[in-house]
């Protein structure tokens, strides 16, 4: 019987598809995920439905949707149902080794090996050096699973903490991209972003004391993309040297995107606009994945389970929500699900409908950006979602809200379960507060972060 292959899957936490070189962006940000790509198939339209990182890994991890997984908010309280196999429990009972790096969600259970690394605050330096800890991490439990693999193949799952803020990537990568004065007083552009009470003190925990300029966070946002795709390279660089690349699935998946200075979600991912809900995918495995593919098809986290036990031949009698990519990779069929139900349990709490035309998002209570209570976009004519058209088109939310609160009903009648974010008491972490009222009670309750903390951590100034 021939060894089937061993399985790396990089989770990358807060990961822009539109800001990786490989998908089109004007900087070099991910020069060696480019070649990495070169000998993979890349997948264009790749989406996380469930906003955020726990609803996110929950389909990443298991094949589900949130109605099966019944994870949809960020503060998921409990277990995941234990009906539900994660794809760590299918491996190992396919005979594999498995390790976890980084992450101990709901959908984490299962794993044979739990390592962790520090991956939030900054260092001595003022600086995060995430990316160095995961490798300083993993680096030797990988040497130790190799080692073992041709008795017992492995499955090693990375959850990469770069670029998720605090940006702070190490020199030289916080000046790669910004040449100028991020503390010009003559710049405002930062003046609403510091005037945002919920996230102020967070942000002045890790952003130089003074900062007015935009284009200097988004620019350590893009330098921690560069510093972690360098990072990357040191792990593709094991798996050649020990000669177990080109017989290992290696996958890049983001769990959700990044709003930057978009829709007043300043430097965060919630919203449900495609900034957090469009994620890359790249898989390689010379054996069964054709190299140097772009695959413009829709799919989802849901497909990634059927896909990685399709490619390691491993039979299971599960019913999944999702289904195997590889009729996408042949052609034999173009897309998967175009339209479909989304849904954000984070900062705020709401469910929508996109189509490859338009994008309905409906909230569910008051959110702390003040937003109306429907959105409608036109994503063919406003594809950056600036223009709300939800009052001079009610006839296209009513149609898009029929087929949102159909599927919904269809899902519910399938899985014999309830809508999870319907019942999310308390998802915003408050005991006993239950759903905001208002705009003004959200904003007022919504808070990261606290001031001491925020004045003694103000970040090191580049000199030091």
């Amino acid at each position: 019987m021939a060894k089937q292959p061993n399985i790396v899957l990089m989770g990358i936490d807060s990961l822009l598809a539109t800001h990786m070189s490989c998908y089109g962006y004007h900087r070099l940000t991910t020069p060696h995920i480019d070649r990495f790509a070169e000998g993979a198939t890349l997948f264009e339209k790749t989406y996380s439905a469930h906003i955020p990182t726990t609803s996110a890994y929950a389909s990443m991890l298991t094949g589900l949707d949130t109605f099966s997984t019944q994870v949809v908010a960020l503060r998921h309280q409990g277990p995941l149902r234990e009906e539900v196999k994660t794809l760590p429990e299918i491996l190992r009972d396919a005979g594999y080794d498995t390790t976890c790096v980084g992450f101990g969600g709901p959908s984490a259970r299962g794993f044979d090996t739990y390592l962790d690394y520090s991956g939030w605050g900054p260092d001595d330096t003022g600086r995060s050096p995430k990316a160095e800890n995961l490798n300083k991490t993993t680096l030797p439990e990988l040497n130790r699973l190799i080692n073992q693999s041709d008795e017992k193949p492995f499955f090693l799952f990375l959850r990469h903490m770069d670029p998720h803020s605090p940006y702070l990537p190490p020199a030289p990568y916080e000046r790669t991209f910004y040449h100028g004065d991020e503390c010009d007083p003559s710049n405002k552009s930062m003046e609403p972003v510091m005037a945002f009470k919920p996230f102020c003190d967070y942000f002045a925990s890790w952003m130089p004391q003074g900062i007015t300029d935009k284009d200097y966070v988004i620019a350590q946002y893009d330098g921690a993309i560069a510093y972690m795709d360098a990072c990357i390279q040191t792990l593709f660089n094991a798996l050649e040297t020990r000669g177990v690349m080109d017989e290992t699935i290696v996958v890049i998946n983001g769990d959700h995107g990044e709003t930057l200075y978009d829709h007043e979600c300043w430097f965060d991912h919630h919203g449900l606009y495609d900034v957090t809900l469009h994620v890359p995918l790249i898989i390689r495995y010379p054996e069964r994945v054709p190299a140097g593919k772009r695959v413009a098809g829709y799919n989802q986290h849901k497909d990634l389970v059927p896909t990685l036990l399709e490619l390691a031949d491993i039979q299971m009698d599960i019913a999944f929500d999702g289904k195997s990519l590889t009729s996408l990779v042949s052609g034999e069929i173009t897309s998967y699900e175009s339209e479909f139900y989304i849904t954000e349990c984070t900062w705020m709490r709401k469910h929508g409908w996109r189509t490859p035309e338009w994008k309905l998002i409906v909230a569910l209570e008051p959110d702390f950006h003040f937003k109306p209570p429907v959105e409608l976009y036109n994503l063919i004519q406003d594809p950056d979602e600036n223009n709300n058209l939800a009052e001079a088109h009610p006839d296209i939310v009513n149609v898009l809200e029929r087929r949102m609160k159909s599927w919904i009903r269809q899902r519910e009648q399938e899985t014999g379960l309830t809508n999870p974010i319907m019942t999310q008491g308390d998802w915003h972490g408050h005991k006993g507060v239950g759903p905001f009222k208002s705009s003004e009670q959200a904003y007022n309750t919504m808070h990261i972060g606290n001031p001491g903390e925020a004045a003694r951590l103000q970040a090191k100034s580049r000199d030091e």
